[in-house]
């Protein structure tokens, strides 16, 4: 026994005034003792009338003479093992297995494996209690108005809070394992009457087919079963919020719960959801679209503002007013650098400064952030190293970021302004101009499961529905999008608000 944290635990068991050599196996910590004790050990090894012979009472014994049957007979039929799956372990999960890598990959998630001399199969008793981390707030995705729960860590306590939402027999929840040597649960997601069947086939044809040795977090599975790997872009929806997991699952999409992971995939991912929060779908159409027009506004500011600080800068003065060339040229007067390593430098400060604050603890974390932002600021324009006005677009650009509901679109944007700011400095608005022509092409090549990146828009499909950019009425959101080529293309009745007609 080199693991110390594994127990076998050898008792004799009790069965039809028989005694059988047997023994349990568990991990300690990954079990519930109680449960062990009350509903495992205590029925195989006590005596009691579920495991005695009806001879043992007078008139059990003249019951069954007076049915013609012989207590020989009986003895002879006995079968200990449905004996002691029907009988006696009254445990609500319970399974037979004859493989043992089957059996070593259910002690490993917490059940215990009872061992019988003579029986050729072991039973797998489900017995988990170890601790896990309870339903709280979410973290990164908060929403005024909307859930305030967020998925844990545990598969069957993620798939409860999407069942709790969608109550429906349709919501089909398949389990399977990645990873050769983690075998981790992984749980595929569906409305079998909505979600397209070969969306559901290609997912779990992916998944399925993963030659790898361990898959720990979704983070992972995403990077493994996505179309595009080299583009910087996200394809697959990550998110913490039950709500939100549910309402795409409504829509025809694929969830995928990963065991040990609080977030969850849904697939396949336009471009649109990325630039969508989960609290638009709680606001009336109007609020919602001034919040993604803003979004909008942000994530052009995040991805280029910078590149077209430095070419306009360096290659089209006539395109700023007189008196503010001016001024922007006499606050560079004592600035010895180029702008192009000015921009660099306060932009990788920026990011610095992001990092760090996550990394540093939490209670000092804001203040890092804005003391070292404010100290470095004023401090680089005290020493004639950048010009105020690149402060406040590094700034402006830093808070665009923050406004992109999706972290990874936000990486993505933060990623790509570093290119841009290179082509505005090497061929200006040519080089910009360029950059977005090809950028274009890339999202337009790219397909999330077979569903084009830029849809409903390229190619144009109905764009009417709430996976739409802007948002109508939601008495008019009346069809699914077209490009998830669902069973059922309408979510709604034409008239859904049958109170004002009648």
């Amino acid at each position: 026994m080199i693991n110390s944290d594994i127990n076998i635990r050898e008792f004799t068991l009790v069965a039809k005034n028989k005694n059988y050599k047997a023994f349990l196996l568990y991990i300690d910590g990954m079990i519930d003792s109680k449960t062990i004790n009350d509903f495992v050990l205590e029925p195989l090894m006590l005596r009691n009338k579920s495991n005695t012979y009806l001879s043992d009472n007078k008139k059990d014994f003249s019951i069954a003479i007076a049915s013609n049957i012989s207590i020989k007979k009986r003895a002879k039929n006995f079968d200990l093992e449905d004996f002691i799956y029907n009988s006696l372990i009254p445990q609500n999960s319970i399974s037979k297995e004859t493989e043992f890598s089957k059996i070593i990959s259910d002690v490993n998630s917490g059940n215990c494996a009872l061992f019988i001399d003579t029986l050729s199969i072991a039973f797998s008793i489900d017995v988990k209690g170890f601790k896990a981390r309870s339903v709280s707030t979410p973290n990164n995705e908060i929403v005024v108005r909307g859930s305030q729960e967020a998925f844990v860590e545990s598969i069957r306590v993620n798939t409860s809070l999407i069942r709790r939402i969608i109550n429906n027999e349709n919501l089909v929840i398949e389990n399977t394992d990645v990873g050769k040597v983690t075998r981790t649960k992984v749980a595929i997601c569906y409305m079998k009457n909505i979600a397209n069947d070969n969306l559901i086939a290609e997912v779990k044809y992916r998944i399925n087919n993963l030659l790898v040795d361990s898959v720990i977090s979704s983070g992972e599975l995403e990077q493994l079963i996505q179309d595009s790997t080299y583009i910087a872009v996200p394809q697959i929806i990550a998110t913490e919020r039950p709500d939100k997991a549910a309402n795409h699952l409504l829509e025809g999409r694929v969830v995928v719960i990963v065991n040990g992971s609080p977030y969850v995939l849904i697939m396949p991912g336009v471009l649109v959801d990325f630039m969508s929060s989960p609290e638009d779908i709680n606001l009336r159409y109007q609020f919602s679209n001034l919040l993604k027009i803003i979004r909008f506004i942000a994530g052009v500011f995040a991805l280029l503002l910078p590149g077209i600080y430095v070419a306009v800068s360096n290659f089209h003065h006539e395109l700023i007013p007189t008196e503010l060339l001016f001024a922007v040229a006499a606050s560079r007067q004592t600035v010895p650098f180029p702008i192009i390593f000015e921009i660099l430098l306060m932009e990788i400060s920026f990011e610095l400064i992001r990092e760090a604050g996550l990394r540093v603890p939490s209670p000092i974390g804001p203040t890092i952030g804005i003391v070292g932002a404010l100290i470095l600021g004023d401090a680089a324009v005290s020493a004639n190293i950048v010009s105020p006005i690149l402060i406040i677009i590094v700034a402006i650009t830093g808070i665009c970021s923050f406004a992109i509901p999706d972290f990874s679109l936000s990486f993505s944007l933060r990623f790509y302004r570093f290119i841009y700011i290179i082509l505005g400095y090497l061929l200006g608005f040519l080089g910009i101009g360029f950059g977005l022509f090809v950028h274009g092409i890339i999202l337009c090549s790219i397909k999330s499961f077979g569903v084009p990146y830029l849809s409903p828009y390229m190619p144009v499909n109905n764009t009417k529905t709430e996976l739409s950019y802007l948002l109508p009425p939601i008495w008019k959101r009346e069809k699914r999008a077209d490009f998830l080529n669902t069973k059922r293309s309408k979510s709604q009745n034409k008239i859904s608000q049958e109170w004002k007609y009648n």
